[in-house]
């Protein structure tokens, strides 16, 4: 037992540290990640001493750009599903260790998502609150409850399986079946959980009719299921170019299919959405129509929405033809699909709920310099991890660090994370 503890000790302290050793453009683009997270802890640091105030929410606009990010970000933790699937379900050899940088990829938006909430909380020192014997959690009735165990549940969840398979990798051994593959099908389903029960956070506010459909749960899950995979293309091809890792063009032309049929769906989806809100002409479409045509001489989001919505058919538009299969074209694609679906599922679904107020009240939003530094400190420290895991991965299942080379002496071994030596 001690030496199976000493064994991973060695391990952790081997990918920690081949974690600070690379290249010139290693270091420039850790470094620029660093200055954007530092700035942003000090645009928090100012928000904790002053409160919201800091930001452009208010008492009528109560959710802004932290909690559109989150819901962004839980789709994209989701979409690590898509690839998950095709591997152990129907045996995609292509996908097959390409799998590990979508569930890392799923670690850092989880991640992620904790901070936009933290941030969001005019009082997280208080969480002690949720803690079960310490606090109330309120299970089940709340859902704010079903959140934090479906979140917590699936970040635990993907660091058990990426850290068991890659430390199986290190040690030259082949994993056992039975210690993740049950976790990596609870998984599945707990991928859909978590972009449900967000989902689940907008319909149940009755007092907010513009989030009272029954789609919207299935709508999260297409647009999840269509900028996430689009994300995990350009970060394979990324990966692909810096690392020399072998990703073929198969494997991201079966990201392109699940890309395909999401967007096709969720584009269905939003069309039925619209009709519902504008034909029907009932009294509750005042914020369908601030959020498309503006309202009382309000349209700031008039603007967003039709961005996103153009994003989105050219979108779908490229993926039906031939063309997209083509990289230059695909990679466009994908970042039509981010973009579009960020500014829909983000500014384009919370903000409208809260204008008018129940009271009738126009109060628009618009995010504080503040409010917009924390954010990108936020998507700064979740690329920060990713490269960080990637920088971890990477050596390991090309076969550069392993348990057989664990002799090596400090030098040599920098040049192992460089990529300078190879396996034997």
């Amino acid at each position: 037992m001690r030496r199976v503890i000493r064994d991973y000790l060695v391990f952790l302290h081997r990918c920690a540290r081949i974690a600070f050793v690379g290249d010139w453009r290693y270091y420039a683009w850790m470094g620029l990640l660093t200055v954007i997270c530092l700035l942003g802890l000090n645009a928090y640091a100012k928000q904790l001493v002053n409160g919201l105030i800091t930001t452009g929410m208010s008492d009528q606009v109560s959710w802004g750009v932290y909690i559109a990010n989150f819901t962004f970000l839980v789709g994209v933790a989701a979409a690590a599903v898509m690839m998950v699937i095709p591997v152990y379900i129907y045996d995609n050899e292509e996908l097959h260790d390409l799998v590990i940088f979508g569930e890392l990829l799923a670690v850092a938006a989880i991640l992620m998502c904790l901070a936009f909430v933290t941030v969001d909380l005019g009082r997280p020192d208080r969480f002690w609150h949720l803690i079960p014997g310490l606090g109330q959690l309120n299970f089940p009735a709340s859902m704010l409850s079903w959140d934090v165990i479906v979140l917590n549940g699936y970040l635990l969840l993907n660091v058990h399986i990426c850290g068991y398979l890659l430390y199986c990798r290190y040690r030259g051994r082949k994993p056992s079946k039975w210690f993740y593959i049950p976790f990596v099908f609870v998984a599945i389903g707990w991928a859909v959980s978590i972009h449900t029960v967000t989902a689940f956070l907008y319909v149940g506010l009755g007092g907010r009719p513009f989030w009272n459909s029954s789609i919207v749960g299935p709508r999260f899950l297409a647009s999840a299921f269509t900028a996430g995979p689009a994300l995990i293309i350009l970060a394979l091809q990324i990966i692909r170019r810096i690392t020399e890792y072998h990703i073929t063009d198969k494997a991201l032309l079966t990201l392109r299919s699940i890309v395909q049929v999401s967007m096709l769906i969720n584009v269905f989806l939003l069309v039925n959405e619209v009709f519902k809100e504008f034909y029907s002409g009932n009294l509750h479409v005042a914020s369908s129509k601030y959020l498309y045509l503006g309202l009382h001489g309000y349209h700031t989001l008039v603007p967003w929405i039709w961005t996103a919505i153009v994003f989105n058919l050219v979108a779908m538009v490229l993926l039906v033809l031939p063309l997209s299969r083509s990289l230059k074209w695909l990679n466009l694609t994908c970042v039509l699909c981010i973009v579009g679906i960020w500014i829909e599922k983000g500014m384009g679904l919370v903000i409208p709920g809260f204008i008018p107020t129940p009271l009738g009240q126009m109060v628009e939003y618009r995010p504080s310099l503040n409010e917009t530094l924390i954010c990108l400190g936020i998507w700064a420290f979740g690329l920060l991890c990713y490269t960080i895991f990637l920088r971890m991965s990477v050596p390991i299942l090309q076969g550069r660090l392993s348990k057989a080379n664990e002799a090596q002496p400090g030098p040599e071994m920098d040049r192992v994370a460089t990529g300078a030596v190879v396996k034997p």
